[in-house]
Formats: C-alpha cells, structure tokens, sequence
C-alpha cells in the first residue's frame, strides 16, 4: 500500500506534471531527453513564464558571464511566477547581486583545486577522493561552489583526466570511497556512466562508491527503471541528492526516490542553508519529514559556501545552529541532518552544533535537553578511580 496524504496538508505531494504546459504531449514531458532539449536557458523564454523583477532581468541577461542559466520545464512549474520572494525561483533564476564583489568571497571556497593531484580528482581527505566527471547540469544553482568550471561560461574549464585519475586510485591503496559528481553524473548516459563505475568496481580496495546529484529534484525523469537496474549491480552504492525546500518533494521526484531506494540504493540528501528560501524552523521541518517519507535521509545541512555574488542568499550561521535546535526532540533523530560548514580554503566539513554540554570537569558532565532541563551525568573517569566495593 501506498501512504498519501492529504491535499491541504503542508506535507503533500502535488503533481505539476505531465501535461502541465498547455497543449504539451504526456509522452514528451515524461521523457527525460525532452525536458533537457527545452530548458529554459534564454531572458525571452524565461519571460514567457515568469515575471521578472528588475534585479531578475539584470542577472539572465549578465548570466553568461559568470554561470549559465538552464532551468527543466519540470522545475519551472514549481516557481510562483508572480512572487519574486519565491523560494524556488531565488535557488535557479539569475539576479544582479550575482555579480557584486565581496573581499569574503572566492573562487574555490572549499579548496579543492589545491588538492587535485590529477585533473578531475580532488583527494582533500585520507580515505576518499571527489571525482568530478563532467561539467554539466540539468539546471545550475545559483550558489553553486563550482560556478568556476560549471556549465562552461566560467573562467575555469574542468580537464578531467579519466585514465591518469583511475592510475591515481589503483595506485593510493588508503583510498576506499569514490564519490563521483562535477557537475550532475547522472546526465551521462546508462552506459557511459556504466563504464565509469565498473572501472571503479574492478578496483579491489575501494569498497564503496557514491554519486552527488541534483538530476533527482531537476529531472526526475531521468529516475527510469534501466537506470536504476544499472546502478543496482555496482553496490555498495550510494546516492546524495539534494533539495532545499519542501515544494521540490513532487509527488514525480518522490517516484524517482521510492525507485532509487526500491533497488537497494541508499538516498542522503544535502541541503544548503539559504536566505528566503529554507531560513526558518518550519520549512526546515516540513522538508526533513517529507524526505523521511520519500525514504531519503536527511543528510548534511549546509552553511551556503563563500562562493562569488552568493552573499544575498546567505544566511547567518547562528540561523542553522537556531534550526538544527529547532528540530531536535521535535522531529525524529533520522530527520536531523548534521549542520556543517565546509571551512573556507580547503579545511573540510566541521560540524556546527547547539551547545548542550553546560559544564564538564573530570567528575560530571551537566547537560541541558531540546527543552532547557538541565541534567547530571556522572564522568566515567571519576567512576573509575573507587575503589570497587567489598563482596562479602
């Protein structure tokens, strides 16, 4: 049996496809392919549909200079056209703010073009490497960390040496995960995407392989059966997807998911923290516990990257510490993702947390819970220097 929910609840999965553009074919809105051929990449189709503000219109028309603009027909119809405050349409449609400078921010935030021994691999923490295979995606994120390579009108171009990166992985033993992004892997082809893999799996001590992608939220189309059948020979695999905001959860992405997780594919998903689009409790909520019931798990909560012209979507950090406290002991412990920042430069993900330790001394640690009680616990060092008690 499948669980529905009601239509006026906030959790509801609502259909925009197929058929929703007037006059369009089912079989063609349903085909993958087609939603790719029909982006919305130009000022003149976007003002088809939406609209703009001028803030909106300055940022199309300067957005090939910086990060293209591409947007699915599917992911269009999720945008509020006449609300420039829309949550959907602040995460894929280009504003002027984009282009303004801001001495905290960088080209490469997270670093990874310092640790790239071999082009495309990006080997930043012991045991597993960031293989990024393409520069392409189904719709391009306003925030994207890699704006620098990603979707080809940026100053960088993304080199990636397939051959020298699998000599690199069979040469580093210590090198056990393999996470494959870019750009979005799954718009590779089920059997160009296949090839990838298998070199991968023929590597004895990797043990695991994961794969980033946004086509899941953007296109769930490309979700078919074949895919996933293809996939379902390479485990142990992974997939991380990522969506910010509960409107995203259709009731077609939540199809792709259930298809996903029915081939024994475990779904985490990421989430970046952003102004107007996720900065408050109840959508955060409302997002985690949709995902639960798409069978994702909510993963890692992103601070938003000190990527250029980002800074308008940025939220605070205390923000994210207020959400994650928000949630805990409201929600279930598996829809709490784990609030990190990626530290600038190359420092890797540190997890953000409320504080709930008041005070710890070699004696006792004092707590406080999600209400504010405050609680004892006994420090296990302190307990083992009694002496043991007597057996008479």
């Amino acid at each position: 049996m499948t669980r529905s929910l009601d239509s006026d609840s906030p959790k509801a999965f609502r259909s925009h496809a197929p058929g929703f553009w007037e006059g369009q074919d089912v079989t063609d809105w349903s085909s993958h392919t087609w939603q790719l051929k029909n982006r919305i990449t130009s000022l003149a189709q976007l003002e088809q549909h939406i609209e703009l503000s001028e803030e909106e219109r300055a940022g199309v028309l300067l957005s090939g200079n910086k990060l293209a603009m591409a947007i699915t027909p599917h992911y269009l119809n999720l945008i509020d056209p006449k609300d420039p405050g829309c949550p959907i349409r602040r995460q894929v449609i280009p504003r002027i703010e984009e282009t303004w400078d801001n001495e905290e921010e960088m080209d490469d935030p997270c670093g990874e073009d310092s640790h790239m021994p071999v082009p495309g691999l990006v080997h930043r923490y012991p045991d597993r490497v960031l293989f990024l295979i393409t520069d392409r995606c189904a719709a391009y994120c306003r925030y994207c960390t890699r704006s620098r390579v990603v979707s080809g009108v940026g100053d960088q171009e993304l080199e990636t040496q397939f051959e020298a990166a699998f000599k690199y992985l069979e040469k580093h033993t210590e090198i056990r995960d393999v996470l494959l992004s870019g750009g979005d892997p799954l718009l590779f082809s089920d059997s160009k995407l296949e090839k990838v893999l298998a070199r991968l799996y023929q590597i004895p001590h990797i043990e695991f392989l994961r794969i980033g992608t946004r086509v899941p939220i953007f296109l769930p189309q490309r979700i078919t059966p074949q895919l996933c059948q293809m996939l379902q020979k390479y485990h142990p695999l992974f997939i991380s997807t990522h969506a910010n905001h509960p409107r995203e959860l259709t009731t077609e992405v939540k199809q792709g998911l259930e298809r996903l997780a029915n081939h024994g594919i475990p779904v985490g998903n990421q989430s970046v923290l952003m102004r107007g689009v996720n900065d408050d409790v109840d959508t955060m909520k409302n997002l985690v516990q949709k995902l639960l019931m798409c069978r994702v798990k909510p993963y890692y909560l992103y601070q938003c990257d000190l990527i250029r012209g980002s800074r308008h979507l940025r939220a605070p950090v205390s923000k994210g510490i207020e959400i994650i406290e928000g949630l805990r002991g409201h929600t279930s412990g598996y829809a709490i993702p784990q609030f990190v920042i990626d530290a600038p430069g190359g420092g890797g993900k540190v997890p953000i947390n409320p504080e709930y330790v008041i005070r710890m001394d070699s004696e006792r640690v004092v707590i406080r819970n999600f209400e504010g009680r405050v609680f004892e616990y006994p420090e296990l060092a302190a307990l083992e220097t009694k002496e043991p008690a007597e057996i008479h």
